[in-house]
């Protein structure tokens, strides 16, 4: 029996995972192993691995990171504590493959204590570029030290054996995401109203912005342009939801709150949806608006047109329901106004994330690895091209 160890930082990344998680769980072939960290075990962030839990898993270790400061120092110092964590961790699992998704920091952490421990790695959404956020720069190393890669795009494939991996180990499967939405059940408008205790009048902007790490603008700038810019639609009711735990998110979360609490009519802070309301929430917004991955993958899946704002998402590849801006609020007013006279009844373009069956494929590729042999020593793959 395969013993697959999924780690999961976040809850945004989490969600992406849960049709692989139950697929694994499902298979006689296979051990689930999960492993929550990060923002799961902070109060601060909602105690996702709740959530979890409620799904129907079982949570094998947790690895706590005291994620008491966003500042440089304060995340540094927690990825030390997360690195003695995991080391710990998959000394007591002994895992066969550990299967990561993304590129945060956590994420990261857990691809470095994985090759000290010799522990092959199977990477999902590597070769994608994020030019705003530090997190564009680990998710590069995170396939270099990965020796199976699931891409969402062909494009993003390519770009992995650009960076010298083996095209026989880098596969185009699609995101997660998707797949996850199809089966999934959303919730009603009443379901949510009960469920957050509030009205939510349409129409409805649905807004998380996470901090744009690389981005020479300080957290005030680059978050203000947004609420003035929402000042100019009075009657768009805003939910907002917390900024993840990269340095200035607690300070994106305070603006957040002190706009709530001086619009209540217009606006309301919901410091986590979990996964489950968070695309029931996207799926009745008349537009999402902000700089979360959401907004280019579940969003377009759910026809919802998106404002995506900034440098954070910069590079990535954008469905024609992406509407990019900058930073000043006169282009976010504007892209606002363009995102809610979209008409995507009959999208015009195929969505590029979409590909069935994702996790199958995922796991078909995971057991051909294993049945062929593994070898950590990787060589790098040199294209055969003129610069």
């Amino acid at each position: 029996m395969i013993r697959l160890c999924v780690v999961t930082g976040s809850r945004a990344e989490y969600g992406l995972l849960v049709p692989l998680i139950r697929r694994i769980k499902e298979d006689r072939d296979l051990k689930l192993q999960l492993l929550v960290t990060g923002t799961h075990l902070d109060t601060r962030y909602g105690l996702d691995y709740r959530d979890i839990k409620q799904d129907g898993f079982e949570i094998d270790e947790t690895v706590e990171m005291n994620l008491a400061s966003d500042t440089s120092f304060g995340i540094c110092k927690s990825m030390g504590l997360e690195l003695i964590g995991l080391s710990g961790a998959y000394e007591r699992l002994k895992p066969d493959m550990v299967i990561l998704l993304g590129d945060r920091y956590e994420i990261f952490a857990a691809a470095g204590a994985a090759v000290l421990c010799k522990i092959p790695i199977a990477h999902i959404h590597g070769g994608e570029l994020t030019q705003g956020a530090y997190d564009d720069c680990m998710r590069h190393c995170i396939t270099k030290m990965s020796y199976l890669h699931f891409t969402s795009t062909l494009e993003y494939r390519k770009r992995v054996i650009q960076l010298g991996e083996s095209p026989d180990r880098v596969f185009y499967v699609g995101a997660l995401g998707i797949e996850r939405l199809k089966g999934l059940t959303l919730l009603s408008k009443e379901q949510l109203e009960q469920s957050l205790n509030t009205p939510l009048p349409a129409p409805l902007s649905l807004v998380t912005y996470h901090p744009a790490t690389l981005d020479s603008l300080c957290i005030t700038k680059q978050f203000q342009p947004l609420l003035d810019a929402l000042d100019s639609f009075p009657g768009l009711f805003t939910v907002f939801t917390g900024s993840n735990s990269d340095t200035g998110g607690n300070q994106i979360n305070e603006m957040a709150v002190s706009y709530s609490r001086q619009h209540p009519e217009q606006a309301v802070y919901v410091a986590s949806l979990g996964s489950l309301r968070y695309l029931s929430m996207m799926s009745i917004s008349q537009l999402v608006i902000g700089n979360s991955s959401s907004g280019i993958l579940e969003a377009p899946a759910l026809h919802v047109p998106s404002v995506d704002i900034g440098l954070r998402q910069k590079g990535r590849v954008k469905p024609g329901s992406v509407i990019s801006c900058d930073t000043k609020t006169d282009s976010i007013r504007a892209a606002i106004s363009q995102a809610m006279n979209l008409n995507l009844e009959h999208p015009a373009t195929k969505n590029p994330y979409d590909c069935p069956n994702t996790s199958k494929k995922i796991l078909t590729r995971i057991k051909k690895a294993f049945k062929s042999g593994i070898h950590l020593e990787k060589e790098f793959y040199d294209m055969n091209w003129r610069l």
